[in-house]
């Protein structure tokens, strides 16, 4: 069961435990990204069933949980992939300066949208929270199943301009240690991934240059902080994931495993 298996690097999961044997089910907020998803995996021989939930409804968590118990029983793994950011959550740059920024319009501290903080910190944590909530509930009842959340490096030392998407990506990481050892005893593992820089669709929007495709300062800064001295590609999510979904780490619970490249290693 992995949630915002629509998008890009969820996405990517999905279809590898699919071409593994693992029948996945496809959640996404978005039904069309989900069903795009599942139907490449059955093309490709898996077993895969798409489901539009939006990860804060409790309620459609709940119908969603016993419509795929319903056909396959309760999840041996579930992947908490549904995440994100706003833009009016980030600030226009690194440090705040009195002056501001020439000609206006920068985004300070003090200018971020308050609705838009909470989407950022609800999306990220409550929408791990909730769906565990309610999935994992079958897992407890059989006294087995693997939980890997997905995290992020800026949850170790948070980034420049994102400072509440940070935050919530730490929130993720602390209730990734608190549930494990909460569901020790239960046969249920806890564990979590924390991706650096990916290049997506949406950070190659942002790290490059639209018309020249050049790197922006921000860009340069991230491969000179990264020792691997390159972006992740979503493949290289694969084998931790499998790793910590696994009895390959049957005595691994926990923890929160960086897949950056070195970054949250770097310092001068």
């Amino acid at each position: 069961m992995i949630t915002g298996a629509g998008g890009e690097l969820c996405g990517v999961m999905a279809g590898a435990l699919g071409r593994m044997g693992v029948a996945v089910a496809v959640l996404d907020l978005r039904l069309d990204k989900a069903e795009a998803r599942a139907e490449s995996i059955r093309k490709s021989g898996g077993k895969a069933t798409a489901v539009q939930c939006d990860v804060l409804n409790q309620e459609q968590l709940q119908r969603s949980c016993e419509s795929i118990n319903a056909l396959w029983g309760p999840p041996d793994f579930l992947v908490n992939g549904a995440g994100g950011n706003a833009p009016r959550g980030s600030t226009s740059r690194e440090f705040h300066e009195p002056l501001g920024l020439p000609g206006g319009g920068e985004q300070t501290f003090f200018d971020l949208d308050t609705a838009a903080v909470r989407q950022v910190f609800d999306l990220n944590f409550f929408g791990t929270f909730l769906v565990t909530q309610v999935f994992s509930r079958g897992m407890v009842t059989r006294g087995k199943g693997s939980i890997v959340n997905i995290s992020s490096m800026s949850a170790f030392t948070p980034l420049t301009k994102v400072g509440p998407y940070s935050a919530a990506k730490a929130a993720v990481s602390n209730f990734t240690h608190w549930l494990a050892v909460h569901l020790s005893r239960t046969g249920v593992r806890v564990n979590a991934l924390a991706p650096g820089f990916f290049l997506t669709e949406q950070l190659r929007f942002l790290h490059f240059d639209e018309k020249t495709g050049e790197p922006t300062p921000r860009a340069k800064q991230v491969i000179a902080h990264t020792p691997l001295a390159r972006y992740g590609e979503p493949d290289d999510l694969i084998g931790p994931l499998v790793w910590l979904l696994s009895d390959a780490s049957k005595f691994v619970t926990g923890v929160v495993v960086p897949i950056d490249g070195g970054f949250s290693s770097y310092t001068i």
